[in-house]
């Protein structure tokens, strides 16, 4: 998961790069940049976590990072900022990220 959440994060930057620089674009870059990137760093933060507690917490602001991020795809796709076949396998994979992540969360806390 750590290679795969990193692949996620730098799938993201080629999204940002290929935005155009209208207003809105820019906008929707920045933040979808910051997202997409986090949940890389964050999923590596919780792989150190010293406790449950701390890598339930942990994987919780990946699942956050990871869904406001499929939010920005969908935001790009229904403002036909880029082409849906752009973006598409990229959402896909937020939103199976999503679920992988909640269901660890879930595991955990079942322990």
């Amino acid at each position: 998961m750590k290679q795969r959440s990193k692949e996620f994060s730098l799938r993201t930057l080629k999204v940002v790069t290929a935005m155009p620089q209208t207003t809105e674009a820019k906008v929707i870059a920045h933040q979808i940049a910051k997202s997409g990137t986090s949940v890389g760093a964050n999923y590596r933060a919780a792989c150190r976590a010293r406790s449950t507690k701390e890598f339930i917490a942990k994987l919780g602001t990946v699942l956050e990072e990871t869904d406001e991020t499929a939010f920005w795809l969908e935001i790009i796709i229904e403002a036909n900022i880029l082409p849906a076949n752009r973006i598409k396998t990229l959402l896909t994979e937020a939103d199976e990220l999503c679920a992988i992540f909640y269901k660890t969360i879930e595991s955990a806390r079942n322990k």
